[in-house]
């Protein structure tokens, strides 16, 4: 059994990246294959730093714990009529996406890292796995690590049965800039991780970096979520119907959102939410639409490839543990490929130990989300739904690995 040197890792956004440098560390040469040709920059949704996170950047030798993001030092709980009802202490590092994403990327060999590499297939034999890309190309390694997402193709070719499956509710997503928020709403919002609970939705917000990750005050951004019930027959489609009438499958650009779906959902603010939320809402020029979906896979290993991050698992956003499960993964990964000689071994070992880790997230979110649900299926449904009704319930456990 030879020693694993040269991996493969297809999909080069935040998974890819953290499964690649846990490999180059290990010293595994590795290639990452993204198959966007445009640099995965701009995105700057906003990600809790949980302390899983940090301590898998700091096992990577980076700077987990300098301008990751900014310090918010509690929660606070919104009613309808913007009075102030709960506030509980809890710091949290409030990071973006393209910050950590930059980190990252900054991190790995930029030779290494090839864009515009759609996969097309991988064969497998006893030595070796080759994948092959829609350019006619190919490439070769010891073991092939699927980081490719909820669309991942690695996932369809050895799980073609499992498919994302719709939560029965969506996230209006959306950043502001600092510089927008009139003083008065700057001090009610942006220093803390704030909610409102309007009958089965959610609302929260919290301050992220601005663009470029500059986190100086007065140029950074806050970045909010709202989920809404909405019916998978009837709501979803009409929401991902742009107005050309073509309907997106899984989700849509936020620029082709149809223009009344926004103003709809202007309108519902005003009646829903806190002033302070719909005044803050109104500041965001192109709000962003998320369909919340789940995705289990029984399997991660299949031969000499394994799939991580969300091509094996989604998790609803309530758990805030995305990146972290990510992160997770990627150390687990290259240290079973380290220690072992036997690829194949290693990544059932990897499977055997993510595999419960991967399910306990999915149930948790489940839970989280059960309150938002359009449909509520289940007596256990129900009984999640009236738990996290409870402002306590919401301020205590949302985006925390805490369980």
């Amino acid at each position: 059994m030879r020693q694993v040197k040269r991996a493969l890792v297809i999909g080069g956004s935040m998974s890819g990246l953290l499964a690649a440098l846990a490999l180059t560390r290990r010293g595994i040469a590795t290639e990452v294959f993204e198959r966007a040709a445009e640099p995965l920059t701009g995105r700057g949704a906003g990600i809790v730093a949980q302390p899983e996170l940090k301590d898998v950047l700091r096992a990577l030798g980076l700077e987990a714990d300098r301008d990751l993001g900014i310090e918010v030092p509690s929660r606070v709980m919104y009613a309808r009529d913007g009075t102030l009802t709960h506030r509980l202490g809890m710091a949290q590092t409030m990071t973006a996406w393209d910050r950590v994403f930059h980190l990252l990327i900054s991190a790995f060999p930029p030779a290494r890292y090839h864009s515009a590499k759609e996969l097309r297939h991988v064969k497998q034999d006893e030595d070796r796995v080759v994948a092959h890309f829609a350019d006619g190309t190919a490439a070769e390694g010891d073991v092939l690590i699927g980081a490719d997402g909820i669309r991942s193709t690695l996932r369809q070719q050895f799980l073609p049965e499992v498919a994302p499956l719709y939560a029965g509710y969506v996230a209006w997503r959306g950043l502001v800039s600092e510089a927008d928020f009139p003083p008065a709403l700057h001090a009610a919002l942006f220093g803390e991780f704030s909610f409102c609970l309007p009958p089965n939705e959610q609302m929260l917000g919290y301050p992220v970096a601005g663009p470029n990750n500059d986190l100086r005050a007065g140029h950074r951004r806050y970045n909010f979520v709202w989920y809404r019930p909405a019916s998978e027959a009837r709501e979803l489609p009409r929401l991902l119907t742009d107005d050309t009438g073509r309907t997106h499958a899984l989700s849509i650009p936020p620029p082709l959102i149809a223009r009344e779906v926004i103003a709809q959902m202007r309108r519902d603010a005003a009646q829903a939410l806190p002033p302070q939320f719909d005044a803050m809402l109104a500041l965001c020029a192109q709000p962003f639409l998320q369909p919340i979906y789940d995705l289990v896979v029984p399997r991660m290993a299949f031969g000499r490839v394994a799939i991580l991050g969300d091509a094996a698992f989604v998790a609803r956003p309530h758990v805030g543990a995305g990146v972290a499960k990510a992160a997770e993964d990627a150390l687990l990964l290259a240290d079973v490929l380290t220690r072992s000689g036997d690829v194949v071994a290693a990544l059932r070992q990897f499977e055997t130990a993510r595999l419960p880790a991967g399910e306990r997230i999915i149930a948790r979110a489940r839970r989280l989300g059960a309150y938002v649900q359009a449909d509520l299926k289940t007596e256990a449904e129900r009984a999640y739904a009236a738990q996290h009704r409870a402002p306590e319930a919401v301020l205590t456990e949302t985006a925390t690995l805490d369980f």
